[in-house]
């Protein structure tokens, strides 16, 4: 092999006897130029292949690289070494240059964090404790709040006389009342915004069961009692429960009753739940008085049981068939008499509801101001007075009925008739007489329901109002109805 070497124009000595730009392509591969060199060195056709002098080629054209980049390194040495510390003096400059704005970043992060981090960090911790200072604060007014209102409530609770040693009867009704407010703004305040921070301080739980729920469940019993020993009896003897004198009850003794009993329904209603809605209070229109409800549909259903009962065993022995109707129409006439008292008590203002708008008022009344005299003409009267503007109308509304003494003779008969048919079925002695009896039977219960549908004059005493308004309806209403209903719950069973 002979290797020749020419000078170029810039003075280096190149090999011409090796491709060098073949063998720095970028689409050089060894397995290729491998394969060359065996063909060329080896015929295709015979058996064996010959692999010493490809490899001696190899090695001559390493030999030759290596003595060419030898050759091109030494004669070019210095130019490399001035470039080389050219270019590391250029980086050693830009270097420095690099470690200065380093510092000087470094500088003024240092100043920042001292002026803007740490006075953060401080500013931090300030608001964490005027927020937590507040928060203790907020908490202290509303402890002392609850426990103004329990303070309060147990003086008013005192002066109230109820469970005290005053004598049985004598609660000051209108105290209770008061008290009564003191528990809804207890109620108000635990069950607003703070009301959940409040119900975990040990304090306002202690007041809560000790004071506010034992008085409240105390001031309950007295309203339910109230309305459940609702009776003439208590209108003609006062509120003091004495002995009513000679002429009949006097108007204060009247008034003092009408009082007491407006308290009792007042507290039943104030008291009845009233949740809040979504963090709002309740609308007036959908609160339901869930308390005063029970007990008067209690008193009602009472009554209804009551006379059933005595009924049904006087129609088993008819000499006390009188006497029970007599306690019967006694009845009615205190359910009548409940009437007329819930017809002029209206609901009062309930800390615990929404007031609506005057404005949202005016602008309904004047957009309805123009078909109102249409509407007036078509509507009935009895639908303009069902309007639950008092307690009666509540009343009526949840027993779905018009009246209470429509609702007790009717119910009354209802139960009756299981009870005739009982005495029928069992037959004997009892149900010869009641058959032989009916035409007596059928009398005394209609004289019963008359007698017992009629507004009592105990109940209109100096009450010129109650007076007119008990004149219409005796006049306006009509009892033959319910008198045949219960007669027919009796002697219809009887036959003829």
């Amino acid at each position: 092999m002979a290797a020749t070497t020419t000078r170029g124009d810039s003075g280096n000595a190149t090999s011409t006897y090796i491709d060098i730009d073949a063998l720095t392509s970028d689409d050089f591969s060894p397995y290729t130029h491998a394969n060359t060199l065996v063909l060329a060195t080896n015929n295709p056709s015979d058996p064996t292949i010959d692999l010493t002098t490809p490899l001696s080629r190899v090695l001559f054209d390493l030999q030759e690289i290596d003595s060419h980049i030898h050759t091109l390194t030494s004669r070019s040495a210095l130019d490399i070494l001035t470039y080389t510390a050219t270019q590391n003096a250029a980086a050693q400059r830009i270097l420095t240059r690099i470690e200065e704005e380093r510092a000087r970043l470094n500088a003024s992060y240092e100043r920042l964090e001292k002026e803007v981090l740490v006075r953060h960090q401080k500013a931090g911790d300030a608001k964490t404790t005027a927020q937590r200072s507040w928060e203790v604060l907020r908490l202290g007014r509303g402890v002392q709040r609850i426990l103004n209102l329990a303070r309060q409530f147990e003086v008013i609770l005192a002066e109230s006389g109820l469970g005290g040693t005053t004598r049985f009867g004598k609660e000051d009704h209108g105290a209770l009342v008061r008290a009564t407010l003191s528990i809804l703004g207890f109620r108000d305040v635990i069950t607003g915004k703070e009301g959940s921070d409040l119900a975990r301080i040990n304090l306002v739980k202690t007041l809560r069961g000790r004071v506010f729920e034992d008085g409240e469940a105390r001031i309950l019993d007295f309203a339910r009692r109230v309305v459940r020993e609702f009776s003439m009896s208590t209108l003609s003897s006062g509120s003091g429960g004495g002995v009513s004198t000679a002429s009949g009850p006097t108007y204060r003794e009247v008034e003092d009753s009408r009082a007491r009993f407006t308290s009792a329904v007042h507290i039943l209603y104030l008291l009845s739940p009233a949740p809040r809605i979504d963090g709002e209070k309740m609308r007036k229109k959908d609160f339901e008085p869930e308390y005063l409800l029970r007990a008067l549909q209690g008193y009602l259903q009472t009554a209804i049981t009551s006379s059933s009962a005595s009924i049904g065993r006087a129609l088993g022995q008819l000499p006390t068939l009188d006497r029970a109707l007599l306690e019967t129409s006694a009845r009615c006439q205190n359910i009548v008499a409940l009437q007329a008292m819930l017809r002029g008590i209206s609901a009062p203002d309930h800390p615990l509801l929404q007031v609506e708008a005057l404005e949202d008022k005016k602008s309904t009344n004047n957009d309805d101001e123009e078909d109102s005299d249409e509407e007036e003409e078509e509507i009935p009267e009895s639908s303009k007075t069902n309007t639950p503007d008092n307690f009666l109308s509540l009343l009526l509304s949840a027993l779905d009925t018009a009246s209470l003494p429509s609702y007790f003779w009717r119910s009354l008969a209802s139960s009756l008739s299981i009870r005739v048919q009982e005495i029928l079925t069992r037959g004997g002695v009892s149900a010869r007489t009641l058959r032989s009896q009916r035409d007596t039977v059928r009398q005394e219960i209609r004289e019963c329901v008359l007698r017992g549908s009629k507004l009592p004059r105990t109940l209109l005493v100096g009450d010129s109002k109650a007076t007119s308004t008990a004149k219409g309806e005796q006049e306006a209403d009509n009892w033959e109805r319910e008198a045949a209903v219960m007669v027919g719950s009796v002697v219809g069973l009887l036959g003829r």
